[in-house]
C-alpha cells in the first residue's frame, strides 16, 4: 500500500520536473538560434541540398558579421584544405592566430591546422617549424606523424630516424622496422659515393635496431662483392635465411656470382637448388635455371625446370620450360614453339608483378618503400600469380 501510494504520489511530481526541464531547454534553444544570424540557416541549407559551394558562401558572411565564431573558422579553413583552397585556408588560420582574444587552447588548435595548410601548400621549412612548436603538447603525436612524412619526402633520413624515435616514446610503439630502412637509405647514399667504410657503419645499425632486416644484409653482401670480398658477401646473404627466406630471391643472382668469382660454382648452384626445394620461388628459379644453362648446360636446366614445374604449376614456370626446349628443338620445329611460348609469355605478363600487402599498388619492380602509401617493407618479393596459387 505504501508504495502504491508513493507511486501514485512521485509520478506526477517527477512528470512536471521533465516538462519544465524541457521547456527551459527549448526557450534556451530558441534564445541562442535567434542569435545567430541568418546566414548560419542559409548555409545549413545548402549543406542538406547538397551545394557546398553556397553553403560555404553563406558560413563565411557568417563569420564577417560574428567574428566569435571560432569554430566556424576551423570548420572553414579545414574544408577550404580538403577542397584544395590551401591559400584561403592559410590566411582563415593565420588570421586566427593573430587573434589576441584567442584562448590557448583555440591557439594551439590554429598552429596545427596552419601546419597543416602549409603542408598541403608544399612550403615544407614552414610546416616543419610549425610542426616542431607542437612539441610537449596535446598535438605532438599527430605533429610527429606529419614531421616523419616531411623528413622521408626530403629524405632527411637522420631527422626521420630521430622523429620516429620521438614517436615511439610519446606513443608507447615500436619503429624498429621503419628506422632499420632509414639506416639502410642512409648506407646506400654512401655505397653511392663509395664510401664503403661508412656505408658498413649505417648498415650495422639497421641490424642493431632489426636483427631480422634482411634488406641490411642484402647491402652488406653488395658493400663486400664490390669490394671483392666474395665470402664475406656469400656469408651475408647466407643470414637471410634466417631473417625472411623469402628474400633469397632478391640476391641468388649476386650469390652465385660470388661463387663463381671463387671457381666454386658447383657449390653455388648446389645452395641455390637447395633454397628452390625448401623455399619454392620463380625469381630464385629462375636465376637456378639460368646458372644451370651456363655452366651444366641445356639439358640440365630443361630437367631442373620440368621437375620444379611438376611440383609447383605455374604459368611462369612453364614459360621458363619451354624457353628451356627452345634451346635444344630441332630447327624444323622451334618456329611452333617459339609461337606458343611468345603466347605464354604475354599471359604471363600481368602475373609477374609484385604487390603492396598495405595498399594492393602493384608494380614491376619491387620496392622496399611503396611509391603509393609509402609504408616500408609493404612488398613481399614473391611474384603475384605465386601468391594466389598459395592462398
Amino acid at each position: 500500500m505504501e508504495f502504491e501510494l508513493w507511486w501514485l504520489l512521485g509520478f506526477p511530481l517527477f512528470f512536471a520536473l521533465g516538462w519544465l526541464a524541457a521547456r527551459v531547454d527549448i526557450k534556451q534553444l530558441l534564445s541562442e538560434s535567434r542569435a545567430l544570424p541568418l546566414s548560419y540557416f542559409k548555409g545549413l541549407n545548402f549543406l542538406l541540398n547538397e551545394q557546398p559551394d553556397k553553403a560555404i558562401e553563406a558560413f563565411i558572411e557568417v563569420v564577417k558579421v560574428d567574428p566569435q565564431t571560432i569554430e566556424l573558422h576551423f570548420a572553414l579553413g579545414s574544408l577550404f584544405r580538403r577542397r584544395g583552397e590551401v591559400e584561403r585556408a592559410i590566411r582563415m588560420h593565420e588570421n586566427l592566430l593573430d587573434r589576441p582574444d584567442l584562448a590557448p587552447d583555440q591557439k594551439l588548435t590554429a598552429l596545427y591546422e596552419l601546419a597543416q595548410d602549409y603542408l598541403k601548400a608544399g612550403l615544407l621549412d614552414r610546416a616543419e617549424e610549425m610542426f616542431g612548436k607542437l612539441q610537449g603538447t596535446q598535438y605532438e603525436q599527430q605533429g610527429l606523424k606529419f614531421l616523419l612524412e616531411i623528413f622521408e619526402q626530403e629524405k632527411d633520413w637522420k631527422k626521420a630516424i630521430d622523429a620516429s624515435r620521438r614517436m615511439d616514446a610519446v606513443a608507447g610503439q615500436s619503429s624498429a622496422v621503419d628506422i632499420a630502412n632509414f639506416y639502410c637509405e642512409l648506407a646506400v647514399g654512401e655505397m653511392t659515393h663509395s664510401r664503403w667504410a661508412a656505408a658498413r657503419d649505417y648498415v650495422r645499425e639497421a641490424l642493431n635496431v632489426n636483427r631480422k632486416c634482411a634488406r641490411a644484409s642484402i647491402l652488406l653482401g653488395d658493400i663486400e662483392l664490390t669490394q671483392h670480398n666474395n665470402e664475406r658477401a656469400i656469408e651475408a646473404w647466407k643470414r637471410i635465411e634466417g631473417q625472411n627466406p623469402a628474400y633469397l630471391s632478391l640476391i641468388a643472382d649476386k650469390l652465385l656470382l660470388a661463387y663463381r668469382n671463387l671457381g666454386r660454382q658447383d657449390e653455388g648452384l648446389q645452395l641455390l637448388r637447395g633454397y628452390l626445394g625448401s623455399y619454392p620461388s620463380l625469381d630464385l628459379l629462375n636465376a637456378t635455371f639460368q646458372g644451370e644453362i651456363e655452366h651444366r648446360g641445356a639439358d640440365s636446366a630443361y630437367r631442373l625446370v620440368r621437375d620444379e614445374l611438376a611440383r609447383n604449376p605455374t604459368l611462369l614456370g612453364l614459360d621458363k620450360l619451354l624457353e628451356a626446349q627452345l634451346l635444344e628443338v630441332p630447327a624444323e620445329r622451334r618456329q611452333d614453339l617459339q609461337l606458343i611460348k611468345n603466347l605464354v609469355h604475354q599471359h604471363t605478363r600481368s602475373l609477374a608483378l609484385y604487390r603492396c600487402d598495405n595498399c594492393g599498388f602493384k608494380a614491376r619492380q619491387f620496392y622496399w618503400h611503396c611509391p603509393a602509401c609509402n609504408g616500408w617493407e609493404t612488398y613481399s618479393p614473391r611474384r603475384t600469380e605465386e601468391r594466389e596459387l598459395a592462398s
